[in-house]
Protein backbone atom coordinates (compact mmCIF):
# COMPACT_ATOMS: atom_id res chain seq x y z
CA UNK A 1 0.00 0.00 0.00
CA UNK A 2 2.45 1.89 0.94
CA UNK A 3 4.67 1.74 -2.35
CA UNK A 4 1.59 2.03 -4.16
CA UNK A 5 0.96 5.43 -2.66
CA UNK A 6 4.33 6.50 -2.99
CA UNK A 7 4.25 5.34 -6.97
CA UNK A 8 0.97 7.00 -7.30
CA UNK A 9 2.23 10.46 -5.69
CA UNK A 10 5.23 10.79 -8.40
CA UNK A 11 2.77 10.60 -11.11
CA UNK A 12 0.16 12.73 -10.11
CA UNK A 13 3.50 15.46 -9.62
CA UNK A 14 4.17 14.66 -12.59
CA UNK A 15 1.27 15.38 -14.54
CA UNK A 16 0.11 18.25 -12.54
CA UNK A 17 2.93 20.99 -12.38
CA UNK A 18 1.53 24.13 -11.60
CA UNK A 19 0.41 25.35 -8.04
CA UNK A 20 -2.62 26.70 -8.92
CA UNK A 21 -3.57 22.84 -10.39
CA UNK A 22 -2.16 21.57 -7.82
CA UNK A 23 -3.46 23.40 -4.44
CA UNK A 24 -6.88 21.60 -4.15
CA UNK A 25 -5.38 18.36 -4.10
CA UNK A 26 -4.59 18.28 -0.85
CA UNK A 27 -4.55 20.49 2.38
CA UNK A 28 -0.66 20.65 2.95
CA UNK A 29 -0.98 22.26 -1.22
CA UNK A 30 -3.45 24.41 -0.35
CA UNK A 31 -1.24 25.86 2.51
CA UNK A 32 1.79 25.92 0.24
CA UNK A 33 0.00 28.27 -2.20
CA UNK A 34 -1.93 30.36 0.03
CA UNK A 35 1.34 30.75 2.30
CA UNK A 36 4.17 31.27 -0.51
CA UNK A 37 2.30 33.48 -3.26
CA UNK A 38 1.49 36.38 -0.82
CA UNK A 39 5.51 36.38 -0.05
CA UNK A 40 6.20 36.29 -3.76
CA UNK A 41 4.39 39.09 -4.53
CA UNK A 42 5.53 40.98 -1.83
CA UNK A 43 9.37 40.18 -2.64
CA UNK A 44 10.32 38.94 -5.62
CA UNK A 45 11.63 40.99 -8.10
CA UNK A 46 14.52 41.59 -10.90
CA UNK A 47 16.41 38.58 -11.29
CA UNK A 48 15.31 35.36 -9.62
CA UNK A 49 16.61 31.89 -8.90
CA UNK A 50 14.46 29.05 -7.96
CA UNK A 51 16.57 26.44 -5.89
CA UNK A 52 15.56 23.10 -6.12
CA UNK A 53 12.73 24.50 -8.74
CA UNK A 54 11.34 20.82 -9.29
CA UNK A 55 8.41 21.84 -11.98
CA UNK A 56 8.37 25.61 -10.97
CA UNK A 57 4.85 25.42 -10.18
CA UNK A 58 4.92 28.97 -8.72
CA UNK A 59 6.73 30.13 -11.99
CA UNK A 60 3.85 31.60 -13.93
CA UNK A 61 2.12 33.57 -11.04
CA UNK A 62 5.56 35.83 -11.32
CA UNK A 63 6.20 36.24 -14.21
CA UNK A 64 5.29 39.55 -14.43
CA UNK A 65 7.15 40.82 -11.48
CA UNK A 66 10.81 39.62 -12.13
CA UNK A 67 12.68 40.12 -14.77
CA UNK A 68 14.86 36.71 -15.32
CA UNK A 69 13.56 33.43 -13.44
CA UNK A 70 16.34 31.02 -13.53
CA UNK A 71 15.01 27.15 -12.36
CA UNK A 72 17.97 25.22 -10.62
CA UNK A 73 17.62 21.59 -9.70
CA UNK A 74 19.95 18.61 -9.96
CA UNK A 75 18.27 17.02 -13.24
CA UNK A 76 15.95 19.28 -15.04
CA UNK A 77 12.14 18.81 -14.52
CA UNK A 78 10.90 21.48 -15.66
CA UNK A 79 11.79 23.65 -19.38
CA UNK A 80 12.62 26.98 -17.12
CA UNK A 81 15.29 24.36 -15.33
CA UNK A 82 18.21 26.68 -17.09
CA UNK A 83 20.68 25.08 -14.39
CA UNK A 84 21.75 21.46 -13.28
CA UNK A 85 23.89 22.14 -10.33
CA UNK A 86 23.74 20.88 -6.22
CA UNK A 87 23.08 23.58 -4.08
CA UNK A 88 25.40 23.18 -1.79
CA UNK A 89 27.82 24.15 -4.32
CA UNK A 90 27.36 27.08 -6.76
CA UNK A 91 30.41 28.41 -7.34
CA UNK A 92 29.46 28.23 -11.59
CA UNK A 93 27.30 31.73 -10.33
CA UNK A 94 29.13 34.61 -9.38
CA UNK A 95 28.58 36.42 -6.17
CA UNK A 96 25.73 39.19 -5.88
CA UNK A 97 24.12 37.69 -8.94
CA UNK A 98 20.21 37.61 -7.45
CA UNK A 99 17.47 39.84 -6.25
CA UNK A 100 15.76 37.67 -5.00
CA UNK A 101 16.34 33.22 -4.42
CA UNK A 102 13.52 31.00 -3.44
CA UNK A 103 13.70 27.40 -2.54
CA UNK A 104 10.30 25.63 -1.91
CA UNK A 105 10.97 22.08 0.19
CA UNK A 106 14.02 21.60 -1.14
CA UNK A 107 16.60 21.81 2.35
CA UNK A 108 14.62 18.60 4.04
CA UNK A 109 16.57 16.34 1.04
CA UNK A 110 20.15 18.55 1.40
CA UNK A 111 22.86 16.99 3.78
CA UNK A 112 24.45 20.24 4.89
CA UNK A 113 21.73 22.52 4.35
CA UNK A 114 24.08 25.19 5.82
CA UNK A 115 26.53 25.33 2.77
CA UNK A 116 23.27 25.73 0.99
CA UNK A 117 22.85 28.92 3.21
CA UNK A 118 26.18 29.99 2.90
CA UNK A 119 25.87 29.68 -0.95
CA UNK A 120 22.55 31.34 -1.18
CA UNK A 121 23.62 34.15 0.71
CA UNK A 122 27.19 34.33 -1.34
CA UNK A 123 24.96 34.29 -4.98
CA UNK A 124 22.32 37.05 -3.17
CA UNK A 125 22.97 41.05 -3.53
CA UNK A 126 23.13 43.18 -0.98
CA UNK A 127 19.04 44.10 0.25
CA UNK A 128 18.05 41.05 -1.71
CA UNK A 129 15.40 38.83 -0.15
CA UNK A 130 15.12 34.93 0.76
CA UNK A 131 11.97 32.96 0.41
CA UNK A 132 11.58 29.38 1.83
CA UNK A 133 9.75 26.57 2.89
CA UNK A 134 10.48 23.81 5.07
CA UNK A 135 8.30 20.58 6.40
CA UNK A 136 7.76 19.74 10.26
CA UNK A 137 5.16 17.62 9.81
CA UNK A 138 5.71 15.08 6.77
CA UNK A 139 6.00 12.06 6.48
CA UNK A 140 8.78 10.28 4.90
CA UNK A 141 9.19 11.19 1.35
CA UNK A 142 11.73 10.83 -1.76
CA UNK A 143 13.93 8.44 0.37
CA UNK A 144 16.54 7.89 0.97
CA UNK A 145 17.52 11.59 0.38
CA UNK A 146 14.90 12.36 3.41
CA UNK A 147 17.45 13.91 6.33
CA UNK A 148 15.55 16.69 7.97
CA UNK A 149 12.81 18.06 9.62
CA UNK A 150 12.37 22.10 10.77
CA UNK A 151 11.64 24.17 13.65
CA UNK A 152 11.05 28.27 13.84
CA UNK A 153 14.82 28.19 15.72
CA UNK A 154 16.05 25.62 13.35
CA UNK A 155 15.39 27.94 10.53
CA UNK A 156 16.48 30.79 12.37
CA UNK A 157 19.76 29.99 13.04
CA UNK A 158 20.69 29.07 9.49
CA UNK A 159 19.67 31.74 8.33
CA UNK A 160 21.19 34.06 11.07
CA UNK A 161 24.42 31.93 10.87
CA UNK A 162 25.17 32.78 7.15
CA UNK A 163 24.40 36.62 7.88
CA UNK A 164 20.78 36.92 7.02
CA UNK A 165 17.93 39.35 8.49
CA UNK A 166 14.85 37.44 9.55
CA UNK A 167 11.58 39.27 8.19
CA UNK A 168 9.38 36.61 9.19
CA UNK A 169 8.91 32.95 10.31
CA UNK A 170 5.14 31.95 10.41
CA UNK A 171 3.94 28.56 10.53
CA UNK A 172 2.22 27.70 7.17
CA UNK A 173 -0.93 25.27 8.51
CA UNK A 174 -1.06 22.95 11.37
CA UNK A 175 -2.50 19.55 12.60
CA UNK A 176 -5.40 19.28 10.23
CA UNK A 177 -3.67 19.96 7.20
CA UNK A 178 -0.97 17.18 8.19
CA UNK A 179 -4.00 14.34 8.68
CA UNK A 180 -5.72 15.81 5.70
CA UNK A 181 -3.27 15.12 3.25
CA UNK A 182 -2.66 11.82 4.09
CA UNK A 183 -5.87 11.23 3.87
CA UNK A 184 -6.47 13.65 0.39
CA UNK A 185 -3.38 11.52 -1.18
CA UNK A 186 -5.31 8.07 -0.34
CA UNK A 187 -8.52 9.75 -2.59
CA UNK A 188 -6.82 11.28 -4.84
CA UNK A 189 -4.70 8.50 -6.04
CA UNK A 190 -7.78 5.85 -5.99
CA UNK A 191 -9.39 8.58 -8.34
CA UNK A 192 -6.83 8.96 -10.49
CA UNK A 193 -6.71 5.21 -10.53
CA UNK A 194 -10.38 4.01 -11.65
CA UNK A 195 -10.18 7.19 -14.26
CA UNK A 196 -14.09 7.38 -14.29
CA UNK A 197 -14.34 8.93 -10.65
CA UNK A 198 -11.76 10.78 -10.98
CA UNK A 199 -13.80 14.06 -11.41
CA UNK A 200 -16.28 13.08 -8.04
CA UNK A 201 -13.13 12.26 -6.19
CA UNK A 202 -11.60 15.29 -6.81
CA UNK A 203 -14.65 17.70 -6.10
CA UNK A 204 -15.43 15.66 -3.19
CA UNK A 205 -11.83 15.68 -1.59
CA UNK A 206 -11.62 19.63 -2.21
CA UNK A 207 -14.72 20.69 -0.19
CA UNK A 208 -14.54 18.03 2.29
CA UNK A 209 -10.43 17.41 2.88
CA UNK A 210 -8.49 20.29 1.42
CA UNK A 211 -10.41 23.14 2.04
CA UNK A 212 -11.84 22.28 5.85
CA UNK A 213 -8.88 21.10 6.88
CA UNK A 214 -6.79 24.39 6.10
CA UNK A 215 -9.64 26.26 7.30
CA UNK A 216 -9.81 24.67 10.43
CA UNK A 217 -6.07 25.41 11.24
CA UNK A 218 -6.53 28.93 10.47
CA UNK A 219 -9.54 29.60 12.29
CA UNK A 220 -9.67 27.69 15.18
CA UNK A 221 -7.15 25.43 15.91
CA UNK A 222 -3.42 26.30 17.13
CA UNK A 223 -0.37 25.51 14.79
CA UNK A 224 2.35 26.96 17.09
CA UNK A 225 2.78 23.18 18.60
CA UNK A 226 2.36 21.18 15.55
CA UNK A 227 2.93 23.25 12.37
CA UNK A 228 3.14 21.35 9.35
CA UNK A 229 6.11 23.34 7.96
CA UNK A 230 7.38 26.67 8.25
CA UNK A 231 7.61 29.91 5.51
CA UNK A 232 10.24 31.81 5.84
CA UNK A 233 11.70 35.24 4.54
CA UNK A 234 14.89 36.69 5.56
CA UNK A 235 16.98 39.35 3.72
CA UNK A 236 20.99 39.72 3.06
CA UNK A 237 21.92 43.29 4.90
CA UNK A 238 22.93 45.87 2.80
CA UNK A 239 25.89 46.20 4.67
CA UNK A 240 27.05 42.59 5.78
CA UNK A 241 28.87 43.46 9.08
CA UNK A 242 29.86 40.15 10.44
CA UNK A 243 28.09 37.82 8.04
CA UNK A 244 31.53 36.62 6.76
CA UNK A 245 32.88 35.99 10.58
CA UNK A 246 29.43 34.04 11.13
CA UNK A 247 30.21 31.86 8.04
CA UNK A 248 33.30 30.87 8.99
CA UNK A 249 32.15 29.33 12.47
CA UNK A 250 32.30 25.55 13.14
CA UNK A 251 28.83 24.16 13.36
CA UNK A 252 27.89 20.80 14.90
CA UNK A 253 25.07 19.15 14.38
Amino acid sequence: MQNWIAQRRKLIEGEVLTISERRDLSPVFYAQYASVLPALHTYARGRLIDLGCGTAPFADLIADQVSVYHGMDLWPRSPRTVLAADIQQLAMIRDETYDTAISLEVLEHVPAPWLAVDEIYRILKPGAHFILTVPHLSRLHDVPHDYYRYTRYGIAFLLQRSGFEIVTIEEKAGLATFLGHQLSTVLISAGRASGILRGAVEAANKWLVTRPAYALDRRILPTSLFPVGYLAVARRPVRADHASELRGKETHV
